[in-house]
């Protein structure tokens, strides 16, 4: 199926597919990402060791090799995404000029500019001293950002809280400029030399406020090491302010992405596809999860079926009698096993570490207890599901479960 929708939207919906839509279960889309992330390790390792002049005379052309050819990859790779840029919803409606345009002043796409500008630089100018351009080529690494979801949370964060860690840099500069002016005036006729003026002592506050202390600058007056120690206690409150800003504001950000993840998985299984947007959170609560280690045994043929299962992340296998699937994020089994008591369909492993989230029978029975409308749907879909002849008699997992991914697992 995925396979076909490829061939028919053509080879730029495909690159676009790779590069951009981050599918899942995309095998060559991972690939590509692994590889560009491979790409940007050895780039930034070969920059740093060659500015190291016993490596860099010794291995020259090996590290000329990897900068021509690392770069050559990411000027392709970033020509491809612009020429695939106005296939983006958002900048569709600009037309395809328009939309490149604006892509090209999205952060994203300057950081793919400027991990080949150096190098295009170098080129045009005829510059290449390493101590010149190595900060430039070292900015290749924020490449890894669109890659790392970690980092986008992170950024997105600071971001977020951009007024309140603001507020908390003017707070900081004040108390940098009142603690410079106090001690320029215990201590200024004492020490000119380091506290003459407000500009030189604020070094002092700056390396106090830090808590750094060199100690290359220090009171020797009874009231000035009173003013220090108090400036030192405000250094660790001011500090300890942006640092919980930004922990709490990166934790509702991976909180907020696991949830979007997690809605989005409980809205494709078809049970509950038609629900509106507070049932599925409320589905959603009931989810628990689970860790399973390589060769694990999630469920074996036969069992009794109690709950069903999202693959969050990592890939399973679904033995079957007469085929063997494989199902990786973002897929569901076992849909069966919520609706009624039934027994396993088949023998299902983990081929890789695997991050599952269950839905317990009971659990789900509680709720629609306690929901009403949500109970009425839940059987409506139930009583047309469990009376399709596709449905194993006493199986728990349906032909829906598994059609799409067989299509996509099917030679061509």
């Amino acid at each position: 199926m995925a396979l076909q929708r490829s061939v028919v939207a053509g080879p730029k919906r495909r690159v676009y597919e790779i590069l951009e839509a981050n599918a899942g279960g995309d095998r060559v889309a991972h690939l590509v990402s692994v590889g560009i992330i491979g790409l940007i390790v050895i780039n930034v390792a070969a920059v740093v060791l060659e500015t190291v002049p016993q490596l860099r005379g010794s291995y020259e052309r090996l590290f000329v090799a990897i900068e021509l050819v690392t770069v050559a990859l990411f000027a392709v790779e970033y020509i491809l995404r612009v020429w695939v840029a106005d296939l983006h919803g958002p900048l569709i409606k600009y037309g395809p000029i328009g939309a490149r345009l604006r892509y090209m002043a999205h952060p994203g796409a300057i950081i793919d500019f400027l991990a080949i500008a150096p190098t295009l630089v170098g080129f045009i100018f005829d510059v290449f001293d390493v101590n010149v351009l190595v900060i430039f080529r070292l900015l290749r690494f924020l490449k890894l950002t669109r890659y790392s979801p970690g980092m986008r949370s992170l950024a997105n964060a600071v971001v977020s809280e951009r007024r309140a860690l603001v507020a908390s840099a003017v707070v900081m500069a004040g108390l940098i400029v009142t603690a410079a002016s106090l001690m320029h005036w215990i201590e200024g006729q004492i020490q000119p030399n380091v506290f003459g003026s407000i500009p030189a002592s604020m070094y002092w506050a700056v390396t106090t406020l830090t808590t750094v202390g060199y100690g290359d600058v220090v009171p020797v007056t009874a009231p000035g090491k009173v003013l220090a120690g108090i400036v030192m206690l405000f250094g660790f409150c001011m500090f300890a302010l942006p640092v919980g800003i930004i922990a709490t504001a990166f934790a509702r950000e991976i909180h907020q992405r696991d949830f979007v993840v997690t809605w989005g998985m409980v809205a494709r299984v078809p049970l509950f596809a038609e629900l509106n947007a507070g049932e599925i959170a409320e589905v959603t609560r009931l989810l628990s999860a689970q860790s399973v280690e390589p060769g694990t045994v999630i469920t074996y043929a036969g069992d009794p079926a109690h709950c069903m299962y999202f693959i969050a992340s990592g890939t399973v296998e679904v033995d079957l009698q007469d085929a063997k699937v494989r199902l990786s994020d973002g897929d569901f089994f076992g849909e069966i096993a919520v609706l009624r008591k039934a027994t396993r369909s088949a023998d299902i492993v983990a081929l890789s570490h695997c991050r599952l989230l269950l839905l317990d029978a009971e659990d789900l029975h509680h709720l629609m207890n306690r929901k009403p409308g949500i109970a009425a749907h839940i059987r409506q879909v139930a009583r047309s599901r469990i009376e399709r002849e596709a449905l194993t008699p006493r199986g728990d997992i349906t032909q829906d479960e598994l059609h799409e991914r067989e299509a996509e697992d099917a030679p061509p």
